[in-house]
C-alpha cells in the first residue's frame, strides 16, 4: 500500500518502469533558509480563493473589476486647504457674534437662569458645563462636516501618510503647535469645559494657590492628552516599533524568521472548529481513522512532513475515497512510516533544490508579477501570476531571442513544478533541452537519457514502445521527412511499414538503427536474411516485394527515410537506439507513471540528428498521452528549445491534448523557425501564448493577430483660438499672452469607441521591457485571460 496502486511496475516497452537515474547521496537540501518559510499549518490555512486563470492563489486578495474614480493630488489638496479656511472663518464669526443665534438652541433647551442678559453663563450655575459643552459638540460638528467636504482624511493619508512614517510624524507638529496654542488662549473650547467640572475654591479669601495649582494640573492633562491624540495621528507607535527593531539586531532576525519572502503571512482562513485545520486531516478522522490522522498531526506538528508530502497523501486519500478496499493498507501504511507513507519509488520526498516558488495545495507555480499599468486590466495589475494545469493542460508557446530568460524563468519552474507533482503522485513530466542546458540537476530526474554520451545510463526507444508496425511506422515517418517538402508522410509511413512488419515478424523485434539503413538502402546481403527468415509468410513476403518494386521509383520515399536514418547511424550514437534488450531503453509508455525525465539532446555536434530526435520524441508523446487507459496523471513535455521541431501532425497532435489530461510547452527564438504554413495554425492550437522582450515586428505580428482587438474609448482634445469681440477683453486676452506666451484657447473633448489591437507588433518589439514578457492564457475550461504584461522575476 506504499504506493497504493498508483506507482506499481506495468509492462512497458522496456519491461519496466524506469528506476532513477542515481539516488541522492545526501538529504535533500530545504526550499528555503531555516526560520524563513511559513509552517505546515499556516500554508494550509493560508487563503486560497477562486480567481481567474493564471492569478497566484495563495494569499490573493481580489480587486475590483473597474479603478475607483480617483481625485488628482492638486485637487485634494485645494480643496483641503480650502474647506480648513472655511471652517476658521465660519467659527471665528460665530465666535464673534457675527453670525446670531448660533446658541440658540442650548438656550432654548435650559433654564433661563443659567444666562445673564449679555448672554454668558451665570456663576456657579449649571450654564458653566453646558456652554463648553455645546461649544465643543459645534466645533466638532464643524470640523466633521467641513472634512468630509474637503476630504480630509483622504488628503491626509494620500498626501501624508504615504509618504512615509518620518513625513507623517513631522506633518503632526506644527497641527499640535496651533491646536495646544489656540486651547491655552481659549479659542476651542476644551479647558473652558474641563474648568468647569472643577471644584474651585470659589470663597472670598479663599485658598489662590490651590486653585492655580489646580488649573495648572488640569492644564497639563489636557496637554498630555491632546499630545498623545497627535501622536498617534502621526503613528508614533508604529515609528517606535520601527526604531526598536532598528536597534535590537536580535529583535530583528526573530522577526524576519516570521515573514515569507519579506512580506508579511498572507491571511489565514478562520477555523471556526478544529476539524476546518487541514493539518488536523479532517476527512480522514470521520472515516474512523482516528489513528491515522493522530500520526499525520503529530508529523505536520513536528516539521517532520512537507508540502510535497502532503500533497502526496492527499492524492493517496483520495484514491481511498474512491477505493474503500484501500483503507486498511492506507491506514497501515501511515501507522509504520508516517508522512513517508505512499512515497514514490525513487524514495525522494522533494527535490534538491527549487528555483522558484510552488504551491502544491493548487499545484501552481509563480512567475512574476503582473505590471502596473494601463496596458493591463485594473484588476490584474500588482497580481502576481503562476501556472497550472489547468491552463498548461492547453498548451503554451513562447517566444523570445535567446537571452531574454526562457529556460530560466520559464521552462525551468515549469518542469520544476511538475517534478514536485510527480512526487505527489500527481503528474508525469518529460523535459528535452540540449546537452548542458539548465533544466535541473540529475537527482531531480528518474531518469536522465543523455543521447550520445557513452556514460548514459538510460537509453532512448526509438520506436516509442509500439508494438504494431503500422504505429510505429507512423510515428517515425513523422520525426523523418515530416519536416521535408515534396516528400508525403502516409508513403514514407507506408515504405517503412513495408519493412518493419516483415523484420518484426522474423525476430519478435524492431530492427536497429544499422539494420534498418541497410534495409532503406536495399542491401542484397540484409534482403536475402530476411526473406529467408521468412519462409512460409507469404503476407510479410509480400510486404518485402512491394518494398522492393517501389525502391528507386520517382516518388519513392525510401531514400530520404535513408538519408535520414544515416543521421543516426554514427559512431557517436553506436549502442543507442537498441532494441535487442541489451540496454535500458526509455519508452514515452511510462507517462502512466508519475516519472520524473529529461532528455539531453546534443545540439552541438549532431544537430540535425537532435532536431529530428525532438521531433521523433513530440509524435511519441502525442500517441502515447492519447492512449493512456488511464489519464488520472497529467501528462506534460517541456522543449527547451521547439526549433524545426512541429509538423503538420504534431500540430494537430498537439491541439488534440486538452481532452487527454495533456499538455506541452514550446519555446522558440522566433516563429521563422516554424514553417510558414504551419505559424497560424500553431498559433490556434495552443491555449497559451508568450512574447518576451526583443521579438521581432514580423514575430510581434502574429501574435497580433491572435490575441485580437477590443473596444477601448478615446478622447480626442482640440485646442481653438478665443477671438474677443469687446476691447476690455482682447486687453485682457492680449496680456495673458503676453505674460504666458501663449494664446487664449478653449478645449473641446470628444469621446470615442474605437476597436484597436491589444498589442500591436511595434509594441511587443519595442514596448516591452527586459525581463518581461506579454502572456495569454486559456484553461481547459475555456476561461480566458487577456494579454498581460508581466515582469518575470520568480518572487511576490
Amino acid at each position: 500500500m506504499d504506493t497504493e496502486g498508483a506507482y506499481e511496475e506495468q509492462a512497458t516497452r522496456a519491461g519496466q518502469v524506469p528506476r532513477p537515474a542515481g539516488p541522492p547521496t545526501h538529504p535533500p537540501k530545504p526550499s528555503y533558509a531555516p526560520g524563513r518559510g511559513p509552517t505546515l499549518a499556516d500554508w494550509l490555512c493560508t487563503a486560497r480563493p477562486v480567481a481567474e486563470p493564471g492569478v497566484w492563489r495563495y494569499g490573493h486578495t481580489p480587486r475590483p473589476e473597474v479603478e475607483a474614480a480617483q481625485t488628482p493630488d492638486r485637487a485634494l489638496a485645494s480643496g483641503a486647504v480650502i474647506s480648513f479656511l472655511a471652517c476658521v472663518l465660519v467659527w471665528s464669526l460665530m465666535r464673534n457674534t457675527y453670525i446670531p443665534f448660533w446658541d440658540a438652541p442650548l438656550k432654548l433647551f435650559t433654564p433661563h437662569s443659567w444666562w445673564a442678559a449679555n448672554g454668558e453663563p451665570v456663576r456657579d450655575t449649571g450654564g458653566d458645563q453646558a456652554k463648553p459643552i455645546y461649544e465643543l459638540l459645534f466645533v466638532s460638528a464643524l470640523l466633521y462636516g467641513f472634512g468630509r467636504l474637503g476630504s480630509w482624511k483622504a488628503a491626509w493619508n494620500r498626501l501624508v501618510v504615504a509618504r512615509g512614517p518620518w513625513v507623517q510624524a513631522l506633518a503632526v507638529v506644527p497641527l499640535a503647535y496651533v491646536t495646544l496654542l489656540l486651547v491655552h488662549n481659549y479659542q476651542l473650547p476644551l479647558r473652558q469645559l474641563v474648568e468647569g467640572f472643577l471644584d474651585f475654591d470659589r470663597r472670598p479669601g479663599g485658598d489662590q494657590e490651590a486653585n492655580l495649582n489646580l488649573m495648572s494640573t488640569a492644564r497639563t492633562v489636557i496637554d498630555v492628552v491632546l499630545i498623545a491624540a497627535f501622536a498617534w495621528l502621526g503613528g508614533g507607535a508604529r515609528l517606535l516599533r520601527r526604531l526598536t527593531r532598528l536597534s535590537s539586531p536580535a529583535t530583528s532576525r526573530s522577526t524576519a524568521s516570521t515573514i515569507v519572502g519579506g512580506a508579511d503571512r498572507p491571511q489565514r482562513l478562520p477555523a471556526e472548529n478544529p476539524l476546518e485545520d487541514h493539518a488536523m486531516w479532517p476527512q480522514v478522522r470521520e472515516a474512523g481513522l482516528v489513528e491515522a490522522a493522530d500520526r499525520l498531526e503529530t508529523e505536520a506538528g513536528g516539521g517532520r512532513m512537507n508540502d510535497v508530502d502532503y500533497a502526496r497523501i492527499r492524492r493517496a486519500w483520495d484514491s481511498v475515497r474512491v477505493d474503500p478496499s484501500r483503507m486498511r493498507a492506507f491506514a497501515d501504511a501511515v501507522r509504520d512510516k508516517g508522512a513517508g507513507a505512499c512515497v514514490h519509488p525513487s524514495g525522494a520526498r522533494d527535490l534538491p533544490v527549487r528555483a522558484a516558488r510552488h504551491d502544491l495545495l493548487v499545484r501552481q507555480v509563480l512567475l512574476g508579477t503582473v505590471e502596473e499599468g494601463a496596458r493591463n486590466p485594473y484588476s490584474r495589475r500588482g497580481t502576481a501570476l503562476a501556472l497550472d494545469p489547468d491552463v498548461l493542460g492547453t498548451s503554451l508557446l513562447a517566444v523570445g531571442p535567446s537571452g531574454t530568460g526562457k529556460t530560466r524563468q520559464l521552462v525551468r519552474p515549469v518542469v520544476e513544478s511538475f517534478s514536485l507533482q510527480a512526487l505527489a503522485g500527481q503528474a508525469a513530466v518529460v523535459a528535452v533541452g540540449a546537452a548542458g542546458a539548465q533544466l535541473g540537476p540529475d537527482a531531480a530526474f528518474d531518469v536522465v537519457v543523455r543521447v550520445g554520451d557513452p556514460a548514459s545510463v538510460y537509453d532512448l526507444d526509438l520506436y516509442g514502445g509500439a508494438t504494431d508496425p503500422d504505429e510505429a511506422a507512423t510515428l517515425l515517418a513523422e520525426s523523418f521527412v515530416g519536416d521535408v517538402p515534396g516528400v508525403d508522410v502516409r508513403r514514407a509511413a507506408t515504405a517503412l511499414a513495408q519493412l518493419l512488419g516483415p523484420f518484426r515478424a522474423a525476430y519478435d523485434r524492431f530492427p536497429t538503427v544499422p539494420e534498418l539503413r541497410e534495409l532503406l538502402d536495399q542491401v542484397p546481403t540484409a534482403f536475402a536474411a530476411l526473406r529467408r527468415d521468412l519462409a512460409g509468410q507469404h503476407a510479410m513476403l509480400r510486404e518485402l516485394d512491394a518494398r522492393a518494386r517501389q525502391h528507386g521509383s520517382h516518388a519513392d520515399p525510401g531514400q530520404a527515410l535513408a538519408d535520414r536514418v544515416a543521421l543516426l547511424d554514427r559512431p557517436a550514437f553506436a549502442g543507442f537506439f537498441d532494441t535487442t534488450g541489451q540496454g535500458r531503453p526509455f519508452s514515452l509508455r511510462a507517462l502512466e507513471h508519475p516519472v520524473r525525465v529529461r532528455v539531453d539532446l546534443p545540439e552541438r555536434g549532431h544537430a540535425d540528428a537532435s532536431r529530428m530526435l525532438a521531433r521523433l520524441l513530440l509524435a511519441q508523446f502525442n500517441a502515447a498521452a492519447a492512449a493512456r487507459t488511464d489519464r488520472s496523471l497529467f501528462a506534460f513535455l517541456a522543449f527547451d528549445d521547439a526549433s524545426q521541431t512541429l509538423t503538420p501532425e504534431t500540430v494537430r497532435g498537439v491541439q488534440r491534448l486538452r481532452s487527454a489530461n495533456a499538455g506541452v510547452l514550446l519555446t522558440l527564438r522566433t516563429l521563422d523557425d516554424v514553417p510558414e504554413v504551419l505559424r497560424t495554425p500553431l498559433l490556434g492550437s495552443v491555449g497559451c501564448r508568450m512574447t518576451f522582450s526583443g521579438v521581432t515586428t514580423w514575430d510581434g505580428k502574429r501574435f497580433a493577430e491572435a490575441w485580437g482587438t477590443e473596444w477601448v474609448e478615446t478622447r480626442d482634445v482640440t485646442h481653438r483660438t478665443v477671438f474677443a469681440d469687446q476691447p476690455l477683453t482682447r486687453l485682457m486676452h492680449s496680456f495673458r499672452k503676453l505674460v504666458t506666451g501663449k494664446a487664449v484657447t478653449t478645449d473641446a473633448v470628444t469621446v470615442r469607441q474605437v476597436e484597436r489591437e491589444r498589442w500591436s507588433a511595434s509594441d511587443l518589439a519595442h514596448a516591452v521591457p527586459p525581463g518581461h514578457a506579454v502572456l495569454s492564457l486559456t484553461s481547459v475550461r475555456g476561461e480566458r485571460a487577456a494579454p498581460l504584461l508581466v515582469r518575470l522575476s520568480g518572487t511576490s
